[in-house]
């Protein structure tokens, strides 16, 4: 099975559709896969529910598909930075699930697991909670979380085999890892590729089985999502 693909769109060709859930790895700007959300964007798709910590910035990362209303749904932990993002929310014109950031990196990582829900203190006690069932263990309330699966996934490495088994780089790998496994179809953006037997196994961060298909991208813009200097 050939998983590279000679660029994002032909990456993303037949399998990217109105009305679906997407998740996509990163944090702020930092481990996007910034070829496939332009490759989306581009797709004209709409209705999109994204699964995404948070959505990058008015110019980049989600914040690219925010500007063309392109999502109606967010699921994340973080507005941050992004003044479209935040705007569309309070003028109602986008629809936002928040989420705890532990809990959201385990609702993935969970749905990759093949686990449907689990019960988290996290929340207890909050508007997190308001609607779900409780539960006590140990004379502690929890509350249940249902996992996350998402239709495609979009994720970045900074290194794949032929295979798809994935290295990341640093802090970059952040919510990757999770976003991978949730996806039932996985598309990731890579840097560098490698030929199978290249990558040690131990360390393979990722193993292919939770990868489709594979694109490389070998200079991303890689931009500073808040850029701080000394005075002179």
């Amino acid at each position: 099975m050939n998983k590279v693909y000679p660029d994002a769109a032909a990456a993303l060709s037949g399998i990217v559709k109105d009305g679906q859930t997407i998740a996509v790895g990163g944090f702020g700007l930092c481990g996007i896969p910034e070829a496939l959300i332009v490759a989306l964007r581009d797709s004209g798709v709409t209705g999109l529910t994204a699964i995404s910590n948070n959505a990058g910035v008015d110019d980049a990362g989600l914040g690219l598909l925010l500007q063309t209303r392109q999502i109606k749904k967010m699921i994340s932990s973080y507005v941050g930075e992004n003044k479209e993002f935040a705007r569309q929310y309070l003028a109602g014109e986008l629809e936002i699930e928040f989420t705890p950031q532990g809990t959201l990196a385990e609702k993935l990582r969970a749905g990759g697991a093949g686990i449907p829900a689990f019960y988290t203190k996290t929340g207890v006690g909050t508007i997190v909670a308001e609607g779900k069932n409780v539960r006590q263990y140990g004379g502690e309330d929890y509350i249940l979380e249902e996992s996350l699966v998402s239709d495609v996934s979009l994720v970045k490495a900074w290194k794949a085999d032929r295979s798809g088994n994935l290295v990341f780089r640093k802090t970059a790998r952040n919510f990757n890892p999770n976003v991978a496994m949730a996806g039932k179809i996985t598309v990731v953006e890579v840097e560098e590729l490698l030929e199978i037997g290249e990558i040690d196994p131990d360390h393979v961060h990722l193993a292919g089985i939770f990868v489709q298909r594979i694109v490389v991208n070998a200079h991303p813009e890689k931009r500073i999502e808040q850029r701080t200097v000394r005075p002179n």
